[in-house]
């Protein structure tokens, strides 16, 4: 059924702008939407799969065919009904003098789009392996207990001198690989666990590797208390606790809020604004500097930015210093400095520790790099694991050259390819491939899987955020109600603002689902915070948090609030009209408070939409926006999370409702925090906490050109550094090889209110066959 009945008037979606749709189903929800024939309320149904429609509940009437008969005269060109006559379909009045225009409009690229299924991906050959005739014994026993490996891998396990460079693709095995190669070091090759250490990223693939351990026929519990499996940090630390505990005691350890107060403080005798200045980002970029072994010295700024980062690096050194304290990067920098100046203690370590393994070597930075380098030597046991197509964390320093780099410091090494997939199906295997052969920088290899499908990729088009968000509930729903399980869906987006869409949907539903997010919900990000203010003062003028965080946006310290509080006692008026008897205004300042008020009731009989236009265009917020933005992160600029505000605000007609709204999602999200995470949920995270993981049926939202890639990297890459691009290409290439059995990309006509290019990536994945590699590393 394509027609209902909605704000008193006939509603047939093939008419109706598509930009409406996601309203007339948050209506329909409410029970506001009723068929034009029995008045019942109706469902409206927007899936992937099929064009939207409205649902009809079980009724005593038979109400489709007598609907199909006012669509017929509904959808008639030209089609107006005389106001001297009454016309009556199966039972519905159409009222006298109404007229029933024909919206029709020509076929264009913002309707409904079936979804796409990408078919660009030769015929499958299950990979052959070429048996050993005779069986080693260990493999013989590891493959008794369950432990099944490869030519490749075996080879890997077996291969423990000298430097060992292992290329894991996703999916290939690579945390088997590394256990099942300490186990054969201990158990078959007799090597002392003492002499070994297995160096993660993080605790949880610390305790994944130490858990893994435990499965090996053998290997008794006194054994694996003496191997060491930690990650770079803890390692380290150890090392600085047991010689120099005096200094590195962990009461000295910087806690975070410890380091966001010093650097505030030196900020605010910088005049720098504590609601304005975006202090994490000063920190993520003086841990940058640290990681790279850069002093405050010799930090040479890039813009003014980093001139002001660089300013509060070296206060917050100095101030870290007299505290006598330290954080987490001086956990390395500090092990750095006590072996490089302690010959004897380094030699110590070097013959202790003669076998090091490192997992995710792709994702090293300089620090870890030269500390792994210092302990290997002179015996360059050093085994090292990644795949430099997973290396997506260039924010943190991680540089994929070191492991690219790895056969020609190590030129007496060897370099092992293991390049099955064992989690994946051909159809998403090689489709992952068609992206990331674009790279340029990249060592040749290409990931083969296992095992096929007759599930093929595909490709969906929803109008904006908010629908894509409605589309994906409605088919995890579906697929629910066949057998899946909700814990089989993973949703991965590009950075959180793209999960707010979908955690609202999910609010509304009974599906259980997980939320990885740092960070402030997207309601309560600095820009969406002082646009909404705007809304909430012309609301309600004595709103005290609404004009704290409107201060900001008007150019005003925040010192200034308790001048306003006061001066709307002396003149007997709201914290609004206290604006304009605020002193040491300037002319245009003043001009500006003094129209305030009057602007603020404007909007207020404005629908939430049409009224953040106003704020941006005629308020001033734009103004502000250009001056502030969000200087230093290159990620979130607050343009965008108005442009995002504002494609929510279009579902709401009326202001009060859109805050209710907001309000309302606030709540549920500090309400969600608080929950136990569900043993069965779907989940959604970001790609970056994606990685590792694995999931049968994975949804990537936004695969359009500003959101994957991101507007910074095209920003780059236009400028000729084309780095951050080829990190962008390989974000999409994790979360695709993410996905088990099924795989659904999203591609919205319309991204932060604007029309959107497909992106690039869907493109690349499309095509038949790779392109030319110009310039990649050859693996030996």
């Amino acid at each position: 059924m394509q027609t209902a009945f909605y704000q008193h008037k006939l509603t047939t979606l093939p008419t109706l702008d598509r930009s409406e749709w996601q309203r007339v189903y948050q209506a329909a929800k409410r029970g506001e939407v009723t068929c034009p024939h029995c008045q019942e309320p109706v469902r409206m149904n927007m899936s992937i799969k099929c064009a939207p429609s409205f649902e009809h509940p079980h009724s005593v009437f038979d109400c489709e065919e007598q609907v199909k008969k006012l669509e017929q005269i509904h959808t008639k060109p030209e089609q107006t009904i005389s106001n001297k006559t009454e016309t009556s379909v199966g039972g519905f009045i159409l009222p006298k003098g109404r007229s029933i225009e024909s919206h029709s409009k020509p076929v264009n690229d913002l309707e409904w789009k079936e979804p796409v299924s990408i078919h660009s991906f030769p015929s499958f050959t299950k990979p052959s392996s070429v048996k050993e005739n005779q069986p080693h014994p260990y493999r013989q026993s590891l493959e008794q207990s369950g432990i099944i490996l490869d030519e490749a891998q075996w080879k890997a396990v077996t291969k423990t001198e000298g430097p060992l460079l292992l290329v894991a693709g996703a999916g290939s095995g690579k945390t088997r690989v590394l256990t099942s190669r300490a186990a054969y070091m201990l158990q078959h090759v007799g090597i002392k666990p003492e002499q070994m250490i297995l160096v993660t990223f993080t605790a949880k693939a610390a305790r994944e590797m130490k858990e893994r351990m435990q499965i090996y026929p053998g290997l008794s519990k006194q054994i694996l208390r003496k191997l060491m499996i930690g990650t770079f940090h803890s390692i380290f630390y150890k090392m600085l606790l047991h010689h120099e505990p005096e200094k590195w005691d962990s009461r000295f350890l910087l806690k975070e809020w410890q380091r966001v107060q010093i650097i505030k403080e030196a900020g605010r005798n910088m005049g720098l604004d504590e609601k304005e200045f975006a202090y994490d980002q000063a920190l993520t970029q003086i841990s940058w500097w640290k990681n790279h072994l850069m002093t405050p010295e010799q930090v040479k700024p890039l813009d003014h930015w980093e001139e002001r980062c660089a300013s509060l690096y070296k206060v917050y050194e100095e101030t870290r210093v007299a505290k006598v304290s330290f954080d987490f990067d001086d956990m390395l920098t500090g092990c750095y400095d006590m072996l490089t100046t302690n010959q004897t203690l380094l030699k110590r370590y070097q013959d202790r520790f003669s076998y090091v393994s490192v997992d995710e070597f792709q994702d090293i930075n300089k620090i870890q790099f030269k500390l792994i380098q210092l302990l290997s030597e002179p015996n360059r046991n050093l085994c090292v694991v990644g795949d430099d197509d997973q290396s997506i964390y260039a924010f943190r320093g991680s540089d994929p050259e070191y492991l690219r780099r790895f056969p020609a410091l190590y030129p007496e090494g060897e370099t092992l390819i293991l390049n099955q997939n064992y989690r994946s199906t051909h159809p998403i295997v090689s489709l992952a491939n068609n992206v990331v052969k674009t790279n340029k920088h990249r060592m040749s290899k290409e990931l083969q899987a296992q095992t096929t499908s007759d599930t093929v990729p595909f490709l969906f088009f929803p109008y904006d955020e908010e629908e894509e968000a409605t589309m994906i509930v409605t088919d995890m729903k579906e697929r629910i109600q066949e057998g899946a399980l909700p814990s089989d869906f993973a949703i991965l987006y590009r950075t959180n603002v793209h999960s707010m869409a979908l955690f609202e949907r999910l609010v509304q539903s009974s599906i259980p689902f997980v939320i990885e997010q740092d960070g402030e919900s997207f309601y309560r990000r600095k820009v969406v915070k002082k646009a909404l203010a705007y809304l909430r003062i012309a609301r309600q003028p004595d709103d005290t948090e609404a004009m704290t965080d409107l201060i900001g946006a008007l150019f005003l310290k925040q010192e200034r609030l308790a001048e306003i509080k006061s001066l709307s006692i002396v003149h007997d008026c709201s914290l609004l009209e206290a604006l304009k008897h605020l002193s040491g205004l300037k002319p245009f300042q003043l001009k500006k408070m003094e129209d305030l008020p009057s602007q603020c009731r404007e909007i207020n009989q404005s629908t939430p939409l049409e009224a953040l236009n106003r704020i941006e265009k005629e308020l001033g917020f734009k103004d502000y926006l250009k001056k502030q933005g969000s200087e230093g992160n290159k990620m979130d600029k607050g343009s965008d999370d108005l442009a995002r505000l504002k494609v929510s605000a279009r579902q709401h007609n009326s202001i009060p409702s859109f805050l209710e709204h907001v309000n309302h999602m606030q709540a549920k999200q500090d309400e969600h925090r608080m929950q136990a995470t569900p043993a069965e949920a779907v989940q959604l995270l970001t790609i970056h906490r994606s990685k590792g993981l694995e999931f049968k049926n994975v949804y990537i939202l936004g695969a359009v050109e500003g959101s994957m890639p991101h507007d910074y990297a095209l920003e780059a890459w236009r400028d000729g550094d084309d780095q951050p691009l080829e990190e962008e290409r390989r974000l999409m290439y994790v979360a695709m090889t993410r996905a088990e059995q099924a795989l659904a990309i999203s591609v919205p006509m319309m991204y932060r209110g604007k029309r959107a290019q497909r992106s690039r990536f869907v493109r690349e994945m499309s095509r038949q066959s790779a392109p030319i590699k110009r310039s990649e590393v050859k693996l030996r």
